[in-house]
């Protein structure tokens, strides 16, 4: 055997699937270019549908010159639905639990025989399939969670809730009772936590709802995986950290991402732009409107890629933003409004932003963040945008949908005193105010000093020696191994 096909057998080829969603897919892309940079083959797996999403946008026009990075796409039986809008959640954990396992064993059956062959899986721990076929054909899987060490685990105490009685709730009651006010004193590493700071798939009233446990059971995998990553870095959540590490052993902490990403070799980085991380086409154009902005003048605005509102809320939030007199840039995704989002401001709102508001579709959000001319961030809370303003040392007005971005929120409030909590109802005379506050009041000055005293605690876990890099190093070392 020649020297070249001894160091093709040898090589590592990893193959990264993600759950099928822009929040979980661009984390999981952003590692998958880490390791590749670290000399590991990989293959990234999307649903057709969203690799079609990906051709769209142009998140894959340039691959050239990138050997040993490669994308595949399996099916996944949902029924066809409009290419620009986040497929239903419901309908996507159906597809992950029912539908997903034949096409992605066949996959790895077909990459099993080319070279270098697949040697590991590294899998959205959101994947629960992918273990049985991992296990198939005997090679080892690595689970990946793409939110925070919090939020992990209380997803992974979903089982403790269900045996001591406090979920399923009663009735809808619960709601507005102030039950959901009860204190958990019990998670390892959390602090001051209510019920409903918890993510909001344990506001069930049926003991058999399908979502809950499709995670109660995901995040039970964790326990058989040869490594568990956590998208977050020590010293931001260090308490938990430690928790989880006396709980599950091998867990690797490593972000933000795109830090460690700023630390590669301008050559490989140059190729990596290549391959984008958005479902939807990014408009620059909003970076152009920024340039004329003063420092820390701008408001972004953007609720992520899975929220959706009526469009009584996008009033209130419009004229909040309007009546701030603050300026403002605003990401209105085609879906983010239940009913037609064309018609829904008007023209009086319109009129009234016309020189200090700009509207776009979708952005190149870290762009964004870092620009000068950004001072607030009004959020969703989903976690990459967390990281995202913590990185840029950008403090947020949150308004919390569902899922992990209420515990999130919590925590950025609470924990990490780098921003406030918008009531769920919307008001524009509460949004008004926020917004004010967080831009010009003292309490935004203190929010904005502590986000960058974690931006500077980010660059440091990300820097050579740093925890999030000698994470990024061991999980190498596994991977190859």
């Amino acid at each position: 055997m020649s020297s070249p096909e001894r160091s093709a057998k040898k090589q590592a080829h990893v193959v990264c699937i993600p759950s099928p969603s822009q929040g979980h897919i661009k984390p999981l892309l952003k590692l998958a270019k880490l390791l590749h940079y670290n000399g590991i083959c990989i293959t990234f797996v999307n649903t057709e549908f969203n690799h079609k999403r990906f051709l769209k946008s142009g998140g894959l026009y340039s691959l050239d010159g990138l050997p040993g990075f490669r994308f595949e796409s399996i099916p996944d039986g949902i029924p066809l639905s409009d290419p620009d809008s986040t497929q239903d959640p419901a309908s996507l954990v159906h597809a992950i639990v029912n539908n997903l396992l034949p096409p992605f064993q066949d996959l790895l059956t077909k990459l099993s025989t080319q070279t270098p062959p697949v040697t590991s899986i590294l899998s959205d721990g959101f994947m629960p399939f992918t273990a049985d076929a991992a296990q198939s054909i005997g090679i080892p899987i690595v689970l990946v969670w793409t939110f925070a060490a919090c939020a992990f685990m209380a997803f992974y105490h979903f089982k403790s809730f269900l045996e001591k009685g406090l979920v399923p709730l009663k009735d809808e009651s619960c709601l507005t009772d102030g039950y959901l006010d009860t204190t958990i004193d019990w998670i390892p590493g959390m602090r001051n936590i209510r019920l409903g700071d918890l993510p909001s798939h344990v506001r069930i009233t049926d003991p058999n709802d399908v979502i809950f446990k499709y995670i109660m059971d995901s995040t039970e995998g964790a326990r058989n995986a040869k490594g568990v990553v956590l998208y977050t870095f020590d010293d931001l959540e260090q308490e938990v950290v430690s928790a989880i590490s006396s709980a599950l052993p091998h867990i690797y902490t490593i972000g933000p991402q795109q830090l460690l990403l700023n630390q590669i070799a301008p050559d490989h980085e140059e190729k990596l732009k290549g391959i984008r991380d958005s479902l939807w086409k990014e408009d620059e154009k909003c970076l152009q409107w920024l340039e004329s902005k003063e420092a820390n003048s701008v408001v972004y605005v953007n609720f992520g890629s899975t929220t959706i509102m009526a469009p009584e809320k996008l009033v209130e939030f419009g004229w909040g933003l309007a009546n701030s007199n603050h300026r403002f840039l605003w990401i209105i995704r085609p879906d983010l409004i239940v009913g037609d989002s064309e018609t829904t401001l008007g023209l009086e709102f319109m009129e009234a932003i016309k020189d200090r508001g700009f509207i776009s579709r979708w952005c190149p959000q870290e762009k964004v963040l870092n620009h000068v001319s950004v001072g607030g961030f009004l959020t969703h809370g989903g976690w990459n945008s967390v990281t995202e303003s913590l990185s840029a040392g950008v403090p947020m007005l949150c308004w919390p949908f569902f899922a992990d971005q209420l515990i999130n929120c919590k925590y950025i409030c609470t924990e990490w005193e780098c921003g406030m909590e918008i009531s769920n109802d919307v008001k524009r005379d509460h949004v008004e105010k926020l917004v004010r506050t967080l831009m010009d009041g003292v309490e935004g000055k203190r929010m904005k000093k502590k986000a960058m005293e974690w931006k500077i605690m980010a660059e440091k876990a990300c820097s050579p020696a740093g925890s999030s890099s000698q994470n990024l190093d061991k999980l190498v070392h596994l991977l190859k191994n």
